[in-house]
Order: structure tokens, then sequence, then C-alpha cells
């Protein structure tokens, strides 16, 4: 069951650097209300990873980014 994202998260990801691949694609999620665990899933990472990535507290790894991109590419 998702909640949807909080205020805090949505404020933290629009205060975010817009340039870092984590903080759009969380754009993205939050614009559409996708919820965190299914991006989780479909990345194959931790939930705390894709809310750190929202917040621009990290950026994907190496072996992330190319996966981040197709999942960009699919919100098209």
């Amino acid at each position: 069951m998702s909640y949807g994202y909080s205020a805090r998260l949505i404020a933290l990801n629009k205060e975010a650097d817009s340039k870092l691949l984590g903080v759009k694609l969380g754009r993205i999620c939050i614009k559409r209300n996708i919820p965190v665990s299914t991006i989780a899933s479909k990345l194959g990472v931790s939930r705390q990873t894709i809310y750190n990535w929202f917040m621009g507290a990290n950026n994907p790894q190496d072996q992330s980014v190319d996966a981040v991109h197709d999942l960009l590419k699919s919100f098209s």
C-alpha cells in the first residue's frame, strides 16, 4: 500500500540540484505518484536508496545509471 509522498520529501526534492539524475527521477515519480517501492523493486535497490536519490543526498552509482536512464525513458 502506498501512502504518497510526504511534504518534507517533496520540499527536499524541489530544493535539490535538478541536474542530479536521482532528483530528476524523484520529480517524475512525485508528479506521477509512483510509489518508491515500485521504483526500488524495478532498480534492485532499497527504498532508502531511492529516498536518498530523490533528496539529492546520493546519486545513482555507475551500476544503476543505465537502468535509471531506461526507466526515465519509459516515463516519456
